[in-house]
């Protein structure tokens, strides 16, 4: 193998999904406030979606397995890092991390990120999550 093949890198992405709730609500601002800003997605009781996680990864590949990393360990890792804990939540009553902040796609990709981040043997593979929370609705976060 010449070093230019060495060189070669691959973006892997690895595709799940999750069920989950959620109300958007800041304790930054008054109800008031949160129902002008959030609208219906501000109803006290929540709302649902099926929220669409791409995960990708980038790096070289491995000569000896031609892999990035083994896609069978991936599903495990994104499992155990978030899957677990977010599918078929009450977001904001279930998980920790938005007790304090407000569960939009946003702050959702980034969570996601900092979890996997957590959990990869090499959190440097970690190159993107796309988080969608409907077909319109999506989030890109690349740990910046």
């Amino acid at each position: 193998m010449t070093s230019k093949e060495k060189q070669k890198v691959v973006y892997l992405t690895r595709i799940e999904q999750f069920s989950a709730c959620h109300r958007l609500h800041s304790s930054e601002l008054s109800d008031d406030e949160n129902f002008k800003l959030y609208s219906k997605c501000n109803n006290p009781n929540g709302h649902g979606h099926n929220y669409k996680v791409e995960l990708t990864l980038r790096g070289k590949v491995d000569p000896v397995t031609g892999m990035v990393m083994n896609i069978s360990d991936l599903k495990i890792y994104m499992k155990n890092g978030f899957l677990d804990l977010l599918d078929h939540k009450n977001l904001d009553k279930d998980v920790n991390y938005f007790e304090s902040t407000v569960s939009t796609v946003e702050n959702i990709a980034i969570f996601i990120w900092d979890r996997m981040a957590e959990c990869l043997p090499d959190p440097s593979l970690l190159y993107e999550v796309k988080v969608h929370e409907t077909d319109k609705n999506i989030a890109v976060y690349r740990g910046e």
